[in-house]
Parts: structure tokens; C-alpha cells; sequence
């Protein structure tokens, strides 16, 4: 399981890349930008990687609504050329309250939407021409993008069965948030598998995001993790697989503990199934820093 670390969007674009540098002198293997309401995630990734080598870089999450599939293969494939093949694209629909307020468009039919992306941006991003008309998507590129990169691994941000099977079917695995390690064993991991297998694909990738802190005082930490993610707590996506895993709120997923028991965890994640682990450090300054370290030091161990 490669082992990577979420950077902080709420800050400076070079504070943004300082922290993807010392993630890499660390040793951790990837760093992962959301996109939410900051810099542009794949355009500062792009600039990180001309400043910072070796370390992989990948987006958790791009919303699809917002950009065209044709114009965000665009700005993968630049990333990808810019990090010299390091980029993994994340990609998700978002939340309806974000999508219908924020952006001011229909989230209806969201599996059909995601399922006529995924016809547009894999080709693409494969380096093929694409023609096709679907009921909410259409593109006709007069040839392959003039972009040269290899295809970026495509990750679908999928908790529901129906999201997990076209992620499995169409794409190269699927980035989960704020899902503990009973849900991803029990329904993350072989639903999709179950899907990519019927496909006839390979076995796709799992990626698991969650908050971590390593600390000498778990109920505060776990304080700290229902204050800090409350939101994830009452977004219906999140709420479903927290629900599922039968956790009252972050508190109840966030990887917590010593050094010792935040190692059993994460180790736990690869026994189950997850080949990506996107850690949120949170916590006091002194935390961060040491979960940080004690994420490096499993790398691979």
C-alpha cells in the first residue's frame, strides 16, 4: 500500500509547495490535494512537480460537474507531463448541495453523468479521439488531445454499489473518504473487485482516506476529529458509510492512537484490500508533525 499524506489547501501557494517538498524529504510516497474552494488542485500539483521530484501526487477529488470531460483530460495529462507520469487523477461528483448551489446545475442522474464522463475522459486521456452523445454529456474532438503523457491512473470517488460498480467497470479503482476499515472490507473492496473482475479488468486500485493523529491523548484527539470534519458527518454520502460502519461521526473512523496502535491501523487498511492511503493529519502542531514521521517510517515496511 503506498502511503500518502493530504497537504493543507488552506494556505499560501508557497507555503502549498513547501509542504509537498518536506513530505518528500520525509519519504512519504504521495501527496493528495483536495478541490473544494482553494487553489486548483491540478494546476498547483503541476507547479509543485516542477519544484519537487520523486513524489507521487494525486487529486482527492475533482468534481466532474464543473469542467468538461474534454477540458479536464486537458488538465490532467499537463499535470502529468509537468510531474514526468506522477499524477493520479481522483475524480468525484461532489455533493448536490455544492453542485446545485455553488455551480447552479442539475445533479439528477449523478451514476448516469459519471458513467458518460468516464465514456469521454478515459479515451482521452488514453490517447485516443473521442466521438460520443449521451443524454446529460457529448464531445466530438477532431483527434487525439496533442498532449504527450501517459494516461494518468483514473481514481472514482464511489461508496454507493452503483458508483463502486461503474468505477470498477469504466476506471482504475476508487478514493473513499471518511470510510472505516469495516465498510471497505466488508463492501468497498469486493464490490468493486467483483465489478472489474465481470469486466474483465484488472483488480482496481482502493485508495482510503482518513483523518490521522498520533497522540498521547486519544478522547481529545477524537474531540478534536468530530469538531474539526463535523461536516463529513451530515453530508448523505458520508453519512451513509458512517452509518454503515456504525460510527457516530469522524471521531468514529479517524485513526488515532499511539505510534504503535496508528501503525496497526494503516497496516490493517493493506491487510484489507487498500493499495492508497490518503492520511489527513490533524491535531496539534505537534501531532502532525509526528504522525507525519510515523507515516514515512511505514513506508515500505
Amino acid at each position: 500500500m503506498r502511503i500518502g499524506v493530504m497537504i493543507d489547501p488552506e494556505q499560501s501557494f508557497d507555503g502549498l509547495v513547501a509542504e509537498v517538498a518536506a513530505l518528500a524529504a520525509a519519504g512519504v510516497e504521495a501527496a493528495w490535494s483536495s478541490q473544494i474552494f482553494g487553489y486548483d488542485a491540478l494546476t498547483a500539483l503541476a507547479a509543485a512537480a516542477r519544484e519537487v521530484p520523486g513524489i507521487g501526487l494525486g487529486t482527492a477529488v475533482v468534481p466532474t460537474y464543473p469542467r468538461h470531460p474534454v477540458m479536464l483530460a486537458g488538465q490532467a495529462l499537463t499535470a502529468q507531463a509537468a510531474s514526468g507520469g506522477r499524477l493520479t487523477l481522483g475524480i468525484g461528483l461532489s455533493h448536490q448541495m455544492v453542485i446545485e448551489t455553488v455551480f447552479g446545475q442539475s445533479f439528477e442522474h449523478p451514476v448516469r453523468h459519471m458513467r458518460e464522463y468516464l465514456s469521454i475522459l478515459v479515451p482521452l486521456l488514453g490517447g485516443e479521439a473521442v466521438t460520443f452523445t449521451g443524454e446529460t454529456l457529448r464531445a466530438s474532438t477532431f483527434g487525439p488531445l496533442q498532449v504527450e503523457a501517459p494516461a494518468p491512473p483514473v481514481l472514482v470517488a464511489a461508496l454507493g454499489a452503483s458508483m463502486l460498480g461503474l468505477a470498477g467497470r469504466m476506471a482504475s479503482g476508487t478514493i473513499t473518504w471518511m470510510t472505516g476499515p469495516r465498510t471497505i472490507e466488508q463492501h468497498i473492496v469486493p464490490t468493486i473487485r467483483e465489478a472489474a473482475a465481470a469486466a474483465g479488468r484488472p483488480v482496481p486500485l482502493v485508495g482510503v482516506g482518513l483523518p490521522v493523529c498520533v497522540t498521547t491523548d486519544v478522547d481529545a484527539a477524537r474531540a478534536a476529529a468530530a469538531e474539526t470534519f463535523a461536516i463529513y458527518g451530515h453530508l448523505p454520502s458520508y453519512r451513509a458509510m458512517l452509518d454503515r460502519e456504525g460510527a457516530s461521526g469522524p471521531e468514529g473512523v479517524a485513526v488515532v492512537g499511539s505510534e504503535a496502535e496508528v501503525a496497526d491501523q494503516v497496516r490493517h487498511l493493506a491487510a484489507i484490500g487498500a493499495t492508497e492511503f490518503c492520511a489527513a493529519p490533524f491535531g496539534t502542531r505537534a501531532e502532525r508533525e509526528a504522525t507525519v514521521a510515523l507515516l514515512a517510517g511505514l513506508v515500505g515496511a
